[in-house]
């Protein structure tokens, strides 16, 4: 497990699920394909049951197309989905049927979340969104960043109340999780002047 001494630059086109303002903030740079990225999505999805409104988290994507060729595709179906407001919704969607990411179930998928699918699929075949990507894998390199999942952390907390109970649910989920997503680095971070305000 590894550590860095600062969390990547926010944007304003970050995919953010929560306040910025929470205690616990986590980036993940991710791949929809990649087996441990998709156990580190279970992961957060108990952080977010266990901390609630404690919680934030801002996924950027990492597709690593010579490993998993469907990476890059399922990373623009999932902007895709978001230009049309359904970005988190395709997201848990690749996730949990991320043994079934070939092109007819990304149409499918589309489909069930009720996408106009004209639109999916024209900028699917025109890339629409290759640029916006290129953009995560450039932040991603830029902080070192080699493989799926790599998770920056920020923890904010002010005062000591709770403080014990907080580190102590954090670490429960990291624990419980850590035999199946530590072979890649977690950065764990205070919160610094490069954290975007929400």
């Amino acid at each position: 497990m590894s550590f860095a001494n600062a969390m990547p630059t926010l944007k304003d086109n970050d995919h953010v699920l929560g306040s910025l303002s929470a205690t616990l903030l986590m980036m993940t740079y991710g791949s929809y394909p990649c087996p441990k990225t998709g156990l580190a999505h279970d992961a957060v999805q108990n952080l977010r049951s266990t901390l609630g409104d404690q919680f934030c988290f801002i996924f950027r994507h990492f597709p690593t197309v010579e490993r998993y060729p469907q990476s890059q595709k399922t990373a623009e179906t999932a902007e895709a989905a978001g230009s049309q407001g359904k970005f988190w919704e395709m997201h848990n969607k690749l996730f949990d049927n991320r043994d079934a990411l070939d092109d007819a179930s990304l149409v499918q998928y589309a489909d069930e979340l009720g996408l106009e699918i004209n639109q999916f699929l024209q900028e699917l075949a025109n890339h629409v969104h290759l640029e916006r990507i290129h953009t995560d894998v450039d932040s991603a390199l830029q902080y070192g960043v080699s493989n799926t999942p790599t998770f920056f952390i920020s923890v904010r907390h002010e005062g000591t109340e709770n403080l014990e109970d907080l580190v102590k649910q954090i670490m429960g989920v990291a624990i419980k999780n850590e035999s199946k997503t530590t072979d890649n680095p977690v950065n764990l971070t205070p919160p610094s002047e490069n954290t975007k305000t929400p």
